[in-house]
């Protein structure tokens, strides 16, 4: 450390600083002490002066215990701080006015002006000696950390596509793998791997959406996506592309050509899919199984035509309602899909027109195995077939039917049951918005382990006929066993009803199966809800809010086993 130089810098800054306190002249430190007796001499001359002289050299004796620095110990380094940060801090006098110093040292500027630079020359060296040192204690720690070694270049091949597999599975496979094979060799290796390329979704990758295309950014994507395809989408099984507006027919065609192993193709929110498209899926697409086509813009022509020649490969298939689209319900129900077993049909939200003609018999008979059947947002018309005969059996193997809406349905227990006459496996049942349905027309349904059971209305309007009030214990007596969600919002049924219902529920059963309950809107009220909240301890959803007949602290969402639990002491 530089203490020793410190303090000396320090002393001869206190003894320059004495100087002009004294008397007005510029002597040197040996004519110091000669100055001060003239002074006394003249004030006092009745004492001698060596008494004088000796108060101020006990004076300065003093000083020099107060150090122009101070020492703080860290953690691995004494750090020197100077004092002089302040130019006048500890010193017994102030500088005059610098108006007074012009007014009575005009002649003698120049020698205040060498005092003056002094101190400004020698108070960066004190303040900054410490942090020169503070440099180079810490640089003593540098080599320590640089013999360790690195973790990415150590690890196996194995443990790195293990590492990369859990990232592609929650943020995918691009870009993640396109960035870290760009790290070293070793993440490149491992970031090639093909089993980590099986599932893949392109969005915005070069261009924002909405914006043009150059030339050169067109051959560029182009070309990144055919080398892609060649390198890297060798074991490639499920393919999705979001929210592009050109290139799309080239992207099908490229995947199509070099993934044999595509099951599954999704296109959202695309626009251009050419005819071609499908003649090369047709083609090279010998695996797929499933086709994802909602909110997206395509040749009709070119997908009844894909379906016509190799539609009965296809197992799941998504599309939007529309004018256009509505000519593949149409050849579906022509048996064009005879080993079909998943069909959605949905609407934009914009849309206003949402009423679907649909042949239930005719879709019965051309796709036995559909086991999942959503129509979402899509009011289905129901048409007879010409010669009036009836399906046989009907959709044996169905375990999930949506029928919701926002707005007003025309279904009614009939049109229920001639879809479900002869669905005994339905696990999910989805009604909401289905104003017209009965709980009596439910209770006659064939499924005896239904699971979920969704009824609320949440469309207010005066169209159809009103909800029923009575029936509700009948439905939780039938499915106590098996129901785990079940959902009734906005329904008037009775308070003894529902009494009857939740009785029902909660010792219908031994086994706890219930999760889900949701009771917004209902007349429920605390003694109808004790049994529940008490005996199923398996509920970790209850939804209670705008409860007309419940106190104001218990109308809301409750969401876990301890929040559920702890309303049954509220109940209480």
């Amino acid at each position: 450390m530089d203490s020793p130089e410190a303090v000396a810098s320090t002393h001869s800054e206190r003894r320059e600083d004495t100087a002009p306190s004294t008397s007005n002249t510029s002597g040197q430190g040996e004519d110091g002490p000669t100055k001060p007796r003239k002074a006394s001499l003249k004030r006092t001359n009745s004492k001698p002066t060596n008494a004088k002289a000796k108060k101020p050299k006990k004076a300065r004796a003093s000083r020099p215990a107060q150090l122009g620095y101070t020492v703080h110990q860290g953690e691995d380094m004494l750090l020197v701080i100077s004092s002089s940060t302040s130019q006048y801090a500890g010193s017994a006098w102030k500088p005059p006015k610098k108006g007074g110093k012009k007014k009575k040292l005009k002649g003698k500027a120049k020698p205040i002006k060498k005092t003056k630079t002094q101190r400004t020359t020698t108070t960066p060296k004190l303040a900054n000696k410490p942090v020169a040192k503070e440099t180079e204690d810490t640089r003593l720690f540098v080599p320590q950390k640089a013999t360790d070694h690195r973790w990415g270049e150590s690890l196996p091949e194995e443990v790195l596509i293990s590492i990369f597999q859990m990232v592609v599975v929650q943020d995918g496979a691009v870009p993640f793998l396109c960035r870290v094979g760009r790290v070293c060799r070793l993440w490149n290796a491992a970031a090639s791997s093909p089993v980590l390329w099986r599932k893949v979704t392109v969005g915005h990758c070069w261009i924002a959406p909405g914006k043009s295309q150059p030339p050169k950014t067109e051959k560029k994507i182009q070309d990144t996506f055919n080398w892609l395809a060649q390198n890297r989408f060798s074991q490639l099984r499920d393919f999705s592309l979001c929210h592009w507006s050109k290139n799309v027919s080239y992207a099908v065609e490229v995947v199509s050509q070099f993934c044999p192993h595509l099951r599954s193709l999704k296109l959202s929110y695309c626009t251009g899919l050419t005819a071609t498209a499908f003649h090369t899926l047709a083609l090279h697409g010998r695996s797929l199984q499933s086709m994802n086509l909602q909110y997206s813009e395509f040749q009709v022509e070119g997908l009844l035509e894909y379906l016509e020649n190799h539609g009965g490969q296809i197992k799941q298939i998504l599309f939007t309602h529309g004018l256009k689209n509505d000519r593949l319900l149409t050849a579906i129900t022509k048996g064009n899909c005879p080993d079909l077993e998943f069909l959605e049909v949905n609407t934009k939200l914009d849309s206003k027109d949402c009423e679907l003609p649909i042949c239930i018999q005719a879709l019965q008979m051309a796709c036995p195995k559909l086991k999942t059947f959503r129509m979402l947002n899509v009011r289905p018309l129901h048409k007879t077939m010409r010669n009036g005969a009836d399906s046989p059996s009907g959709f044996p193997l169905l375990e999930e039917l949506c029928i919701a809406t926002t707005s007003y349905s025309y279904m009614t227990d009939k049109d229920l049951w001639d879809i479900l006459f002869g669905s005994t496996r339905l696990r999910v049942l989805d009604l909401r918005g289905c104003s017209r349905i009965t709980p009596s027309g439910l209770t006659t349904l064939p499924c005896l382990e239904l699971e979920c059971l969704f009824w609320g209305q949440y469309f207010s309007s005066n169209v159809g006929l009103p909800s029923p009030k009575k029936g509700l214990h009948m439905l939780t007596e039938k499915w106590s066993r098996t129901l785990q969600q079940l959902d009734i919002a906005n329904q008037l049924f009775a308070e003894e009803d529902l009494e009857m219902a939740m009785s029902h529920l909660a010792h219908g059963t031994e086994a706890d199966t219930l999760r889900s309950l949701n009771l917004s809107g209902t007349r429920i009220t605390p003694p109808a809800l004790r049994p529940v909240v008490g005996q199923m301890t398996a509920l970790s959803y209850l939804n209670l809010s705008s409860c007309r007949y419940l106190p104001r602290g218990l109308k809301r969402i409750y969401r876990g086993h301890e929040d559920v639990r702890q309303l049954l002491d509220k109940l209480e």
